[in-house]
């Protein structure tokens, strides 16, 4: 990390202790969301356990280089962690930006994964760590969390997570400012029930694909093509 990014980083860091001085979240954002990720992380570990075997014996067998992708992403109240992936790039590939559908570098077992978003089931171990949440905005690089406007500062008030209200509607699709807007929606309003409206509808994505809210977006007037793109 550059000398840049890390005084921008310490920056933001001061600016979010600030904000959460004056934000009072609610009883569930303060412990029953922690509940409800242990709920559900637990089991999910143990039946992804087996899938997560065979796709490992699939990665290695499908392309040269590690099992797991490992990168720094930036979490709540703007600290660092450890995010964990399935690989699903050819090893040594150094791209940060979104990764679409089509990618050259994504391997043929990759492009599987991803379409069925097994590539992000390890990070149920940062979930059960306590970094991440089963819903919250998306961990970023640092770079991203360097250049975040208002709203995008806002979504480090949160812990985040493996998916979130910008994953189901739009996702890749979305500029940084367009997600931004929604994770701050998401800061404002964090509740038993939009977590469950927002896992209910990544089920729905896995099962009819990453296209489906961008259909569903455009159907009801929402993005214009122009700005999907």
């Amino acid at each position: 990390m550059n000398t840049d990014i890390r005084d921008d980083l310490s920056g933001l860091r001061a600016d979010l202790a600030e904000m959460a001085r004056v934000r009072k979240p609610g009883p569930y954002e303060r412990w029953g969301k922690r509940v409800l990720d242990l709920a559900v992380a637990l089991p999910i570990a143990a039946i992804a356990a087996p899938v997560l075997s065979i796709a490992a014996v699939a990665v290695k067998v499908g392309s040269p280089g590690p099992i797991l992708f490992r990168q720094a992403r930036v979490g709540k109240g703007a600290r660092e962690f450890t995010i964990y992936k399935m690989r699903t790039m050819v090893h040594g590939n150094t791209a940060d930006g979104q990764v679409l559908a089509g990618n050259p570098d994504v391997t043929r077992v990759g492009a599987l994964l991803r379409r069925l978003k097994l590539d992000e089931l390890p990070q149920v171990v940062n979930v059960l760590a306590g970094q991440m949440s089963l819903v919250g905005p998306r961990p970023c690089l640092a770079s991203t969390a360097a250049e975040a406007d208002e709203n995008g500062r806002r979504r480090f008030l949160v812990t985040p997570g493996l998916t979130g209200l910008a994953q189901v509607n739009g996702n890749v699709h979305l500029s940084w400012p367009q997600r931004w807007e929604l994770d701050r929606r998401y800061v404002d309003s964090v509740s038993l029930r939009s977590d469950l409206a927002i896992l209910g509808r990544t089920i729905s994505i896995v099962l009819g694909g990453e296209d489906l809210p961008l259909k569903k977006s455009l159907r009801h007037g929402g993005l214009t093509r122009k700005e999907a793109r």
